[in-house]
């Protein structure tokens, strides 16, 4: 992910690229926060150009909850921050990889999660997507 501030003042909704080059293709942003909400789309374990653990459902489930959370460090948050996550396979059979490297960061945790499996992404090579949702309100 490349380095940026989010773009946008106190109050104004602030979005966060990652340098994606799908970003400015698609027209959209890595992350984007609203108020107290901020949303992470679709973020794979794409690092630039290179795919991060191609063929290995748990090493893409590891980068691309790193590259979520990269996205949300640039609100001052962390995982303990998140509220949701979706985790989408392109297999069933990678759902136990997939949550064992969910589980590492998120146990102690506990965010809302939705595991959904889909036909395919835009890149075969890509077994795993991960969306989060974060909350930067104050502390309950």
């Amino acid at each position: 992910m490349t380095e940026g501030n989010a773009i946008g003042g106190s109050g104004a909704i602030q979005r966060v690229q990652s340098g994606s080059p799908w970003e400015d293709a698609f027209g959209f942003a890595r992350a984007v926060a609203a108020g107290d909400r901020v949303v992470v789309g679709g973020t794979t374990s794409f690092k630039g150009s290179v795919l991060h653990g191609e063929g290995d459902p748990y090493e893409q489930t590891r980068v691309a909850i790193g590259n979520a959370l990269a996205a949300i460090s640039s609100f001052g948050l962390g995982p303990e921050s998140v509220v949701l996550t979706r985790l989408i396979l392109t297999h069933a059979r990678d759902a136990d990889a997939a949550g064992r490297a969910h589980h590492e960061v998120f146990g102690s945790v506990r965010p809302v999660m939705t595991l959904s499996v889909v036909s395919g992404f835009v890149d075969p090579r890509i077994l795993v997507e991960v969306e989060l949702e974060a909350y930067r309100g104050a502390s309950v």
